[in-house]
């Protein structure tokens, strides 16, 4: 059986700046302390120490992975942790030379010594870390973890077991490659929208898919508006400004609101030309991801570094093409846009330490050109067709963040994949299937190749490119 990701896998509420650097070693550090806690040791530990490796140790400090793990072993969680209190909180680590740990016990924590950057890589994903509890009777207890990508996070059991079998699921359609879920479109005479509720409503009810779909999608709203409202130099050292704020001010003028959503009705009033439109996208996307680099709250789409793509042409639909859509819309673009992710992550990767940037920017923006074609009109055929054209003109890309961090070149990046989400959504709409030439699943197919073709040091772990060729000093 094919192996079952729900939308809600694909798009994850955690706080930035890196999925698989970020939120996936704080959700290993909370299944670590779960583990403690079934095997009833966590009132025995006296120490625990944390090992990365690969990417995670060459690109960890610029995606503050050892705050992540502070964090996750405290015991918070990314998903409700506000975020003005993180700050408090390691530093109180820090100065302490403690850490709560789960909540539950209080335990010397030197973080400098405590979490170990190995630079040598684990040989089943280029994202390890293995963390190890000592207790008061002298046992210890280990368990490694890799983070994949989008806040996914596997044992080496999992990665083992998944060559023989597949997660096994209940879906009623499903789905391995973009070919099945057109097949089941065809069958079923329903839009691919339709196809992924059928298959959510199969594990949840139309309510909670409903309330958690807009429960995404106001994230992705209050992201943008923090964004567009924040000034100054994000954190980091490479000194980089926030530039939505000053791009919005210019394209907002004097209008009045006091929330996102009114926030939203005065962005409809605006003007429209194609200047006006190319800077709107560009300022939701900035906006996102300053967000993300400041380690506020995001929604992996599919992961923290891609996440200003399919909000910003998400909110292109509903400030530019459409004034009326609603609820209805945007429920439909999360479905469609997390079905294509996770046929990207079935067939390829979308972990830039795996395959590089096109993992990350690229499949967003193959989610996102997708998930517009379908509101604009698009049939099934047209919208895999989106999708492919917006990852077959990513191919490629490489990930050389400047000093590990997800600002030069990341942060433009998602204003890019946003702007050819929207161009590749057109030329499907203008084409005829038929003349289609190459399918999305051989595009999948050609992104994994490229991928592990791909020369390590364009895998994230700013050993090449942008990352080798400008310096912090530059900076």
């Amino acid at each position: 059986m094919e192996e079952c990701i729900s939308v809600f896998d694909m798009l994850k509420i955690g706080v930035g700046p890196s999925s698989s650097h970020t939120l996936g070693p704080w959700r290993a550090a909370e299944r670590f302390l779960s583990e403690l806690r079934n095997e009833n040791l966590i009132h025995n530990v006296n120490r625990v120490k944390v090992d990365l490796y690969g990417s995670l140790s060459l690109t960890g400090k610029g995606h503050a992975t050892d705050l992540a793990l502070m964090l996750g072993l405290s015991g918070q969680d990314p998903e409700i942790i506000p975020i003005e209190n993180i700050a408090g909180i390691t530093k109180s680590i820090e100065d302490k030379n403690e850490i709560n740990l789960g909540n539950e016990i209080v335990i010397p924590f030197y973080f400098l010594q405590d979490i170990v950057f190995n630079k040598n890589f684990l040989p089943f994903h280029a994202n390890g870390l293995t963390f190890t509890a000592y207790t008061t009777d002298e046992q210890e207890y280990s368990a490694t973890y890799y983070s994949i990508g989008g806040g996914f996070v596997v044992k080496e059991e999992r990665i083992n077991a998944k060559k023989k079998i597949a997660i096994k699921c209940a879906f009623p359609f499903p789905i391995d490659k973009a070919e099945e879920l057109l097949n089941y479109t065809i069958a079923e005479n329903k839009k691919i929208s339709e196809i992924v509720y059928e298959n959510e409503k199969s594990m949840r009810s139309e309510e909670v898919i409903d309330h958690e779909l807009m429960r995404i999608w106001h994230t992705m709203l209050e992201c943008m508006y923090i964004g567009c409202h924040s000034e100054g130099i994000l954190p980091g050292g490479l000194n980089v400004r926030r530039r939505a704020f000053d791009m919005h001010q210019n394209l907002i003028g004097l209008a009045n609101y006091n929330s996102p959503q009114t926030w939203l009705e005065e962005i409809r009033k605006t003007e429209v030309k194609f200047r006006q439109i190319l800077q709107w996208v560009s300022c939701f996307a900035l906006a996102v991801n300053e967000v993300n680099a400041a380690l506020g709250r995001v929604v992996t789409a599919p992961t923290n570094g891609s996440a200003g793509v399919i909000p910003a042409v998400l909110m292109y639909y509903l400030v530019i093409e459409n004034h009326n859509a609603g609820k209805k819309e945007i429920k439909q673009f999360l479905m469609v846009a997390g079905e294509i992710g996770s046929i990207f992550k079935k067939g390829s990767t979308i972990s830039a330490a795996m395959g590089g940037c096109q993992a990350e920017i690229g499949v967003s923006s193959s989610m996102a050109a997708a998930a517009l074609c379908e509101l604009m009109g698009g049939t099934p055929e047209q919208v895999l067709m989106a999708a492919e054209i917006a990852m077959e003109h990513h191919l490629g890309l490489t990930c050389d963040p400047i000093g590990g961090l997800v600002q030069i070149p990341c942060i433009e990046r998602n204003t890019m994949g946003a702007i050819k989400a929207i161009n590749a959504a057109e030329l499907a709409l203008s084409t005829d299937p038929k003349n289609a030439k190459v399918p999305l699943d051989k595009v999948v197919d050609t992104m994994w190749q490229t991928a592990k073709d791909m020369n390590n040091k364009y895998k994230e772990t700013s050993e090449g490119g942008l990352a080798i060729a400008v310096n912090l000093a530059d900076c």
